[in-house]
């Protein structure tokens, strides 16, 4: 019944033609067994060689270097600006004077009273005094009546008044040039030997750098389990071959060179000829005028009075008010004028001509070309290269018999030791301690699948 499992499991996961170790070449139990000795069939890993390659990322080319031409500097004296008459103008001197202007007119005020703060009356009053006989008109100054009063109203208006006369203002218009452009030889026309550098382009090219490969995985039961198996599924994986995309600069065209044509070098300067001579314009300047405001009277006061000295008769009763015709003298104001004191002119000066030295080059050596090879650029990358297949095979292991709580505790410390985290030395078979050894086994090229006695050498375990 076993040979039969065995047998059938051997031919449904493990191919013949690719295993390192087939299904009839492993016996079904370890050959040489003692008693007490427990064995487990182990993959062990293939093996690989780092081998170096050396590949070309710069193909081999040559720099060109120009030697330049060699000249020599003459100078030139040049006429840039030619000499002219420079008219300057002098302007024109004005002075302030003050003028008395009168803004309000002396006026005749009916008041309360000929006190010099009495209040002015109204025209209504004015009117009924009036309308009574009395001779408002032609009263004299100083003249007082009893009654009403309403003061006078004042409208303001404009007046135009000139602050500034008119006069003639001198102008100048300068001399007027014509720019022309000369154009003087600096560096003669030669040829010159024209570097066209080498162009490049990135390639990509597919370096192998580990060959495909077969490797033993564990894999789990398709079938229902079977009386007496063992339950343990390897299977060969192909693994497919690894690959490293380079760039490598190769050369698209080669470096050149070209003889070219140089044209002579030309400096265009500036140059200024006299057209038309500076001339005097006059222009008259209109009088500055200046708008002031002035009051003048709108509706005069009006009065309902009698005479203040003989008072009135009744029915008549005296308000207790009291008015008075008041003179008031006119108002002035100083106002400030600008007056012309000496007329402009203007001055003749003679500018002198302005020149240039300019530097010409001539050409004494012509340019050269030198070449200088450049070797090619290489990159050495690391491949891996199997030496040995993977393999099943017998290997003594540690089992429930002989693996005692002080053996996982050496193996635990061992390692720690070595940098592989098992956790503390307690002795107890976890899920961290078996990580870790799966890890070393793998890192050291061990066989997986069990703590064998081949593991237990490669940490110093002796037992």
């Amino acid at each position: 019944m076993k040979i039969k499992y065995s047998k059938l499991l051997v031919g449904l996961l493990l191919p013949l033609a690719t295993i390192a170790v087939t299904a009839e070449e492993l016996p079904l139990t370890p050959p040489n067994a003692k008693p007490g000795e427990c064995y487990a069939r182990v993959l062990t890993p293939a093996k690989y060689d780092k081998i170096e390659d050396k590949i070309v990322v710069k193909e081999a080319t040559e720099e060109i270097t120009i030697v330049p031409a060699q000249y020599e500097t003459v100078e030139q004296k040049v006429e840039v600006v030619p000499e002219f008459k420079k008219l300057k103008p002098v302007p024109a001197k004005y002075k302030e004077v003050v003028e008395t202007v009168e803004v309000k007119p002396a006026l005749r005020v009916w008041k309360t009273s000929l006190k010099k703060k009495a209040l002015p009356v109204s025209q209504a009053i004015l009117d009924a005094a009036k309308a009574q006989g009395v001779d408002l008109d032609n009263a004299a100054a100083g003249t007082c009546y009893k009654e009403y009063y309403q003061p006078a109203q004042f409208k303001s208006v404009e007046e135009d008044v000139i602050v500034q006369e008119e006069h003639n203002e001198t102008k100048v218009i300068p001399a007027q040039f014509d720019t022309v452009e000369e154009k003087i030889e600096i560096i003669p026309a030669s040829k010159q030997v024209v570097e066209i550098p080498a162009e490049y382009e990135y390639k990509e090219e597919k370096v192998l750098v580990e060959e495909a490969k077969t490797v033993w995985k564990k894999g789990q039961n398709p079938a229902q389990q079977l009386s007496g198996a063992t339950g343990e599924i390897m299977c060969l994986v192909k693994v497919p071959a690894k690959y490293k995309t380079i760039k490598k600069l190769v050369v698209k065209s080669p470096a050149r060179t070209e003889v070219q044509d140089v044209p002579a070098e030309v400096k265009t300067l500036a140059v200024q000829k006299l057209v038309a001579e500076a001339t005097v314009e006059q222009t008259v300047v209109p009088a500055v005028h200046k708008t002031i405001e002035k009051k003048v009277p709108d509706t005069a006061a009006t009065f309902m009075w009698t005479d203040a000295n003989t008072g009135a008769d009744k029915p008549w009763r005296y308000t207790g008010n009291k008015i008075c015709l008041v003179e008031i003298p006119a108002e002035t104001k100083d106002i400030k004028k600008v007056v012309l004191e000496t007329p402009a002119s203007i001055e003749e000066e003679i500018v002198p001509a302005q020149y240039e030295v300019v530097k010409v080059e001539k050409l004494v050596t012509p340019s050269k070309e030198v070449r200088t090879p450049v070797e090619a650029e290489y990159k050495t990358i690391e491949k891996l290269k199997k030496v040995a297949d993977s393999s099943m095979a017998w290997q003594r292991i540690l089992c429930q018999t002989n693996m005692t709580k002080d053996v996982i505790s050496k193996i635990q410390t061992a390692l720690n030791e070595k940098g592989y985290n098992a956790g503390k030395p307690d002795g107890a078979m976890g899920r961290g301690t078996r990580n870790a050894l799966e890890k070393y086994q793998k890192d050291n090229g061990l066989a997986t699948g069990g703590i064998t006695y081949e593991t237990l050498n490669s940490l110093g375990i002796e037992l």
